[in-house]
């Protein structure tokens, strides 16, 4: 295939470049390079890999139109955003700008010029809002929502909360609409916690990665609420995975939107995380309490249930396996990650 990934410099972007390079294809790659640590990974994909990079912006809508007209490409992953609840609400209009404007720059090139492009849009739980409607039950380490054993299924109402809800949300919603008005073969994923290596968390976002690499350099870390949210996370290789299915399937899954996270069978809440952190490193974790954060939710579990039945997917990699491995690679990445960190 010839694939064009929006953000392919990021952390789920580099690792979805170099599962498509292992498996022969044509990718071109487009990031403005503007978060921290994507030009590591750049560097790392450049010794590793054989695509074509365009360092460029998806708020350029003349820029995003010759690309794709020229492309002809088969498939086209958009992975580039601003990926923060605190930064959108720092800089609302600059969240707007990038989530929501910026994809309908890649939507509408797609519809003038290449509308057989199948187009994968990696969206957010955060558009179901606080789920405050149900009632919460708390246990020792995490919360629980007894009405949703199964988690949170796409037929949950919608209900964007931050700018970046209402960003994220307003894409999502786009590109669904872009398959039901123009026929474009778009599909929709509502992504939970997804986590793997050359993931560079900051406090802000990313807080697996963020957990392991600041008590592997001696930081402390800071819990905001109570340390008993309950999140599914899911290790990146299963989320690569899941895109493959669509692609393969996009007969007959155009226009769909899933939910895809860990689901109940890889379920962590903060306090539970940090646990298992101490035992992986054999020290405890320093940490902090503080207050709340808008919009965060007590408890977000994806009910993958849609993506079991019409893709044949289900996460592979259990929690503790994955946190695991991006254990070993913070380890063996510590220079790197000092760096990293130090500059964000």
């Amino acid at each position: 295939m010839k694939v064009f990934i929006t953000g392919g410099c990021g952390f789920i972007g580099c690792n979805v470049v170099r599962r498509l390079n292992s498996l022969g294809h044509n990718i071109t790659v487009l990031d403005n390079l503007s978060r921290h640590g994507t030009d590591h990974n750049l560097a790392w994909l450049q010794k590793h890999g054989d695509f074509s990079f365009i360092k460029g912006d998806v708020r350029d809508p003349a820029r995003i139109n010759d690309i794709v007209r020229q492309g002809h490409f088969d498939a086209v992953i958009h992975l580039a955003g601003q990926v923060a609840v605190t930064t959108s609400v720092q800089d609302p209009f600059g969240d707007f700008e990038i989530n929501a404007v910026g994809t309908m720059n890649l939507l509408e090139a797609i519809r003038l010029y290449s509308p057989y492009s199948v187009l994968l849009y990696s969206s957010t739980n955060k558009v179901y809002g606080k789920l405050g409607k149900f009632q919460l039950a708390e246990e020792a380490t995490r919360y629980r929502l007894p009405a949703l054993p199964e988690g949170v299924s796409e037929e949950q109402p919608l209900d964007f909360y931050s700018p970046y809800g209402c960003s994220k949300g307003a894409a999502d919603q786009y590109v669904a609409d872009y398959a039901r008005i123009y026929g474009l073969r778009t599909v929709n994923f509502r992504q939970s916690c997804i986590y793997g290596r050359h993931q560079l968390g900051v406090e802000d976002q990313g807080w697996v990665a963020w957990f392991i690499i600041a008590h592997s350099l001696g930081y402390p870390i800071t819990i905001y609420g109570t340390g008993k949210q309950v999140r599914d996370v899911l290790f990146v290789d299963d989320l690569i995975d899941c895109y493959l299915a669509a692609v393969e399937r996009i007969d007959q899954v155009a226009g769909l939107t899933f939910n895809i996270g860990g689901g109940v069978a890889n379920t962590v809440s903060l306090l539970e995380f940090l646990q298992l952190l101490t035992t992986l490193s054999g020290r405890p974790v320093k940490t902090n309490f503080g207050e709340w954060r808008p919009g965060d939710q007590p408890v977000y579990i994806s009910d993958i249930r849609r993506a079991k039945t019409l893709l044949d997917w289900e996460p592979q990699i259990k929690v503790a396996e994955g946190i695991e491995r991006l254990y070993q690679w913070v380890v063996e990445n510590s220079e790197l990650l000092k760096k990293a960190v130090g500059s964000s």
